[in-house]
């Protein structure tokens, strides 16, 4: 039997798909996130491996006619070519084997369209630009040395800092105090800053815990908290138009491919932000906001590698929506 085995990889899991050439899927499976930035190229490799011979071991005889790996953090050419280099000594990647950062299934997720921006806001921020005659328009998306701002991490911490400065009087007051304070459980922002200096608090473990705060004072009016969401928006909207505008599309009908966590919940002060800059800086953008996940562009893009018919793409969605994890009962 032939089949197709697609992962996509971010900052908090890692989607694992085994999908026969008839486009059924037979195996499907959320894990915890083992990105290479995080683990290291072979150790991502490896781990990948072992999901993927657990959900082929018991299809039987199976031959994997394309594989595709799309990790974050995989940026620049080189790291995508050690990252191929420690899939290619697994027998499953033996056949056609597509290896990209995790921005291209997010972009195939919503569109199949040859010009076209996705801009990702989950953890983190990266976007991807592409357009007819191999025009790219790509971005290090490695942290502030790359003037990067925004995403579930930036957020989280935005709202601890602002906090911060309205309990010692630098800032002005905002529920993101009180929020903060009830969500970390501390009587005092002095107590937040000293469990942080001492090591009982970590940045790591508290962004997932701070950052729906902002969106619930902003929903309440909280003016800081908007502050913080409308450069969100701004991050987003400035990606997209630096994307546009590299890849020498500029007034041209483009569909702009929003996704990630933060998108994913939808928080209403951000969606309407976004779509007002997004009307004043490109009007003709088609704004469009992904429903699946990236697996299903991972997937996508591995049948049109095969040619897979429209028929067939239609089918490869449908059976995946079907087996999402995040949709199974318990």
């Amino acid at each position: 039997m032939e089949v197709v085995a697609v992962a996509d990889g971010g900052g908090t899991k890692t989607d694992v798909a085994i999908i026969a050439v008839d486009g059924t899927t037979l195996a499907r499976e959320r894990l915890a996130s083992f990105v290479p930035y995080d683990v290291g190229a072979a150790r991502t490799a490896a781990q990948l491996d072992a999901a993927f011979r657990a959900m082929l071991e018991p299809l039987g005889a199976t031959v994997v006619a394309v594989a595709g790996a799309y990790f974050a953090g995989i940026d620049f050419p080189y790291e995508q070519a050690e990252f191929r280099a420690q899939l290619e000594k697994y027998p499953w990647a033996q056949g056609h084997l597509l290896v990209d950062n995790d921005m291209r299934p997010l972009m195939r997720a919503g569109t199949a369209e040859d010009t076209a921006v996705a801009v990702v806001c989950g953890t983190g921020m990266n976007c991807l630009g592409w357009a007819p005659g191999g025009k790219v328009a790509r971005f290090a998306a490695i942290g502030e040395v790359a003037g990067d701002w925004g995403g579930g991490w930036t957020i989280g911490m935005q709202a601890i800092w602002h906090a911060a400065r309205a309990a010692d009087g630098r800032g002005p007051q905002t529920l993101l105090e009180s929020l903060t304070l009830q969500a970390l459980g501390r009587a005092s922002m002095d107590e937040v800053i000293l469990a942080f200096h001492k090591g009982e608090l970590r940045e790591s473990d508290t962004k997932s815990l701070l950052t729906p705060l902002v969106f619930q004072a902003a929903a309440a009016g909280d003016e800081v908290a908007l502050g913080v969401v409308a450069r969100q928006a701004e991050e987003i909207v400035a990606y997209a138009s630096a994307a546009i505008k590299r890849l020498g599309v500029g007034g041209q009908p483009c569909p702009i491919v929003l996704g990630g966590g933060i998108i994913a919940a939808r928080p209403a002060a951000l969606m309407a932000m976004i779509d007002q800059q997004l009307t004043a800086a490109l009007p003709e953008a088609q704004l469009i906001i992904v429903e699946d996940p990236p697996v299903v562009g991972a997937a996508l893009l591995a049948f049109e590698t095969l040619g897979a018919r429209p028929e067939l793409l239609d089918q490869v969605r449908s059976s995946l929506r079907a087996a999402d994890p995040a949709r199974r009962t318990p």
